[in-house]
């Protein structure tokens, strides 16, 4: 089968031809049709050391992805009734595997768990056309969400993270960073019925992509004032809610800045490195700062599919997100895309 794999530690991938992976005990084996490339799988072609956790090559990348089930192993519950896998079906892929037995897994807080390891980091992951995983990381799709938005069911569930703290409805939303993950969270606060939602940016295209989401403003940073455009959407004393997407050391500052007091900001863009932060001002502004990292396991993915499956206005906007499509063929062109800060979110289509 074909892989698009780390084979060295150094830049750069190549498309391998390899075995096809063997389902083991607890596992399955799925056909993957869609597969979308993350500032992750960026890094890790790179090889600039902005990924987190630890790749040992050879590895097949990949953490956003779709597929069918073609194989059910030992040991996992088989069958078509609720909870219950069988081949044909369509599902997404919780990319966090985790231990089960530290205290927040005991605890039912698996998204903290203290050993996590990463589908596509870790281990090998959906940038092949099969991979096998843990039939518990199984996320079974409905009919309504197809195999282009079940791949986005990884990206769209830190957006749902994200807003999960915060207060949205009839709220003034501030969000810093328009990559697909911030262009996800601003039709999440338009679908949550959000009052004005203000995202900010360097990138035109991806601004444009905001706005089409339904942002009320797109602030690019480098030459508009956001204090004239508080103005003119009549917000007087401060945004109510903060989504850092970033990682930008300035995206945390114009939040802290522009948030009224009592404000809650979730922060899941992450830093290259250290940067100063005014902490007086998130003191004496009483302001809320909650790191956000991967999805609620599974709370996230419930919430995400009833909101896509119930609105077909959302699903769309969602999908209008994916600016390119590739072949695996095509992977170094998919790349450099990405790479560009000005697209979307890039598609790879394991069907081709």
């Amino acid at each position: 089968m074909r892989a698009l794999r780390k084979t060295a530690p150094a830049p750069g991938l190549e498309l391998c031809e390899i075995p096809e992976p063997v389902v083991g005990y607890g596992e399955v084996k799925i056909r993957v049709q869609r597969a979308g490339l993350c500032g992750t799988d960026v890094h890790l072609y790179n090889w600039d050391g902005g990924a987190p956790g630890s790749l040992t090559p050879p590895q097949t990348l990949g953490h956003e992805f779709c597929g069918q089930i073609v194989e059910v192993g030992p040991g996992v519950v088989e069958g078509y009734g609720p909870d219950e896998l069988h081949v044909g079906q369509r599902v997404s892929v919780e990319g966090h595997i985790v231990c089960g037995r530290c205290r927040n897994c005991r605890a039912g807080r698996r998204h903290m768990c203290i050993r996590t390891i990463g589908i596509g980091v870790n281990r090998d992951g959906g940038f092949a056309d099969y991979v096998v995983v843990p039939a518990r990381n199984v996320w079974v799709q409905p009919e309504e969400i197809d195999v282009e938005l079940g791949a986005l069911f990884d990206p769209l569930g830190n957006a749902v993270h994200s807003c999960q703290p915060l207060e949205l409805t009839g709220q003034d939303v501030l969000i810093t960073g328009a990559g697909p993950i911030g262009i996800m969270c601003v039709a999440l606060a338009k679908h949550a019925g959000a009052r004005n939602i203000v995202i900010t940016d360097m990138q035109a295209d991806r601004l444009e992509l905001a706005r089409r989401a339904g942002a009320d403003a797109a602030v690019d940073v480098t030459t508009d004032s956001l204090a004239s455009v508080m103005t003119a959407l009549d917000i007087r004393e401060g945004f109510d809610a903060g989504l850092e997407m970033s990682g930008a050391p300035g995206g945390l500052s114009t939040l802290i800045d522009s948030c009224t007091h009592g404000a809650t900001i979730s922060l899941l863009g992450l830093p290259k490195g250290p940067f100063p932060v005014e902490w007086g001002k998130v003191i004496t502004s009483m302001l809320t700062i909650k790191g956000i990292y991967g999805r609620e396991m599974f709370d996230t993915w419930y919430l995400a599919t009833y909101m896509m499956q119930t609105s077909a206005r959302l699903r769309e906007t969602v999908r209008s997100i994916i600016t390119h499509r590739f072949a695996p063929e095509e992977w170094e062109a998919a790349f450099q895309v990405a790479a560009s800060g000005s697209a979307g979110k890039v598609i790879i289509d394991w069907e081709r």
